[in-house]
């Protein structure tokens, strides 16, 4: 468990285990929900962000280095950070 959290990460986000997944390695699976409530929350809202990150920025080491590679991405791929 990261420092901060009160919950395991596995109770908010479960890794896609498809090995024909295409992009980085650590993609996250998007749950179905019968009801509208759970799929605005902010747990189901960043996992097609986050599947869309470049491996480059998943494989940084450090949180700085993981910054550094998204601002890189802002200034190259505006439209990565706008809501659809």
């Amino acid at each position: 468990m990261k420092s901060g959290l009160s919950k395991p990460l596995n109770t908010y986000f479960e890794l896609n285990t498809d090995t024909r997944t295409r992009g980085h390695s650590w993609k996250l699976t998007k749950k179905r929900y019968r009801l509208d409530v759970k799929k605005y929350f902010f747990s189901e809202r960043v996992i097609d962000r986050w599947n869309r990150l470049p491996q480059t920025a998943i494989d940084q080491k450090t949180l700085n280095g993981f910054k550094r590679a998204l601002e890189r991405m802002r200034k190259t791929e505006m439209n990565f950070f706008m809501d659809h």
